[in-house]
């Protein structure tokens, strides 16, 4: 089930996008955490170069869009809360957190910052490409 609503999150009210997959929520962090899987399932990203192979609080990198290179740094990670937060060009780009449900079950959201509510159908089709890409592991 994908949804797109409105929460309060750790950084105020978000636009979210969130999809519930059945899979364990630690299969989920660790595809979301694993920057060289970023172009599996980021719909926009065709390249990834980064400081650390799994995000934590400062790794630092580029990402390709379009053929244009953008850089980005992760400003908070908590792998216990399986939350982390980022920049993107020098601009708060939200964050992504994935939800215990059940043994096999997680929801996965990505919190929206306000300047950034165009970028919701391109979240929900990340959503939808990161299921595809835990299918096929």
């Amino acid at each position: 089930m994908t949804r797109l609503q409105t929460a309060h999150t750790p950084d105020g009210r978000r636009l979210e996008a969130s999809h519930v997959l059945s899979v364990p929520a630690d299969d989920a962090w660790e595809l979301l955490a694993d920057t060289t899987r970023w172009p599996d399932w980021m719909p926009l990203v065709n390249g990834v170069e980064a400081t650390d192979r799994r995000v934590q609080t400062g790794t630092t990198g580029r990402i390709r869009v379009s053929g244009v290179w953008l850089p980005f740094r992760i400003t908070d990670c908590s792998r216990s809360d399986r939350r982390w937060r980022w920049h993107l060009s020098g601009m708060p780009s939200g964050a992504y957190r994935v939800d215990a449900l059940e043994e096999s079950r997680c929801r996965v959201a990505v919190e929206l910052p306000p300047h950034a509510v165009g970028a919701a159908p391109v979240s929900l089709r990340a959503l939808e490409s990161l299921e595809s890409a835990l299918g096929a592991e």
